[in-house]
């Protein structure tokens, strides 16, 4: 999967970004790793471009090939990749009151939009109750909205991000795509933890914690975007605004 979007609809954590990038280091524009996707995807691939707010790129997994599940889903202009699965799909349908054969991407859709439009449960408590490996993107249209996680107790399902030479962010499980366009800026998506465009970067497993950015160095001692952790001594407020209502997530 891969979903870029321009400055503004995500404005990444600024740790992300290191000074060791360069032309040299990021050697394609987004929409040529969009193109190198579709190219390497010519029978499963396809794309989404939403004006001048980014795009998404899914590919179904060939079933010959299939090592992890991978489901696209969309809904009233909001849209999710989900890789993964979860281990509770049947409880929580029947929870958000879907279907038996609900996928989980129609799941994540359902309880974004439960959350967003007139949930008073916090944002981090509906992801704790996600169990299993995954990882997805939503990405709400109409209210220019990304909406971005990654959980699981063995971290078996991998994101990255990065930021591209035109200041766009870029989301993908694949590294090489991220780093094709954002060089040396990336890191890896941290583990148990969300992203908001209003609210930015926080841990759902520890939401009373803040998170902490720590240098990557390459092989070659330069500085490479950041990691991310969560700091143990520090608590903030974890709240996540409703688009609609003066009320809010947390």
């Amino acid at each position: 999967m891969l979903g870029v979007f321009k400055n503004g609809v995500v404005n990444p954590p600024q740790e992300l970004y290191s000074p060791a990038s360069s032309s040299a280091t990021a050697s394609k524009s987004p929409h040529e790793t969009l193109k190198d996707f579709l190219a390497s995807n010519p029978t499963n691939g396809f794309s989404l471009e939403f004006a001048d707010k980014g795009f998404l790129a899914y590919a179904s997994p060939q079933r010959q090939f299939l090592s992890q599940q991978r489901l696209f889903c969309s809904l009233n202009d909001v849209y999710c990749i989900f890789l993964g699965s979860l281990n509770n799909l049947c409880t929580l349908n029947k929870q958000y009151g879907l279907s038996k054969v609900s996928n989980e991407a129609m799941l994540v859709i359902e309880a974004y939009c439960t959350l967003r439009d007139r949930s008073p449960i916090p944002a981090h408590r509906v992801l704790k109750d996600l169990e299993g490996d995954f990882g997805f993107v939503v990405y709400d249209h109409k209210a220019g909205v990304v909406f971005a996680a990654n959980g699981g107790g063995d971290e078996s399902v991998k994101l990255y991000w990065g930021i591209a030479a035109d200041g766009s962010v870029m989301i993908s499980d694949n590294v090489k795509h991220v780093k094709a366009s954002c060089g040396k800026s990336f890191g890896p998506f941290p583990a148990g933890c969300m992203y908001h465009s209003e609210k930015g970067l926080m841990s759902f497993e520890h939401p009373m914690k803040k998170m902490k950015a720590m240098p990557r160095v390459d092989s070659e001692g330069a500085l490479c975007g950041a990691y991310f952790a969560v700091d143990a001594y520090s608590k903030v407020n974890t709240s996540m605004p409703r688009v609609d209502s003066a009320a809010n997530w947390g």
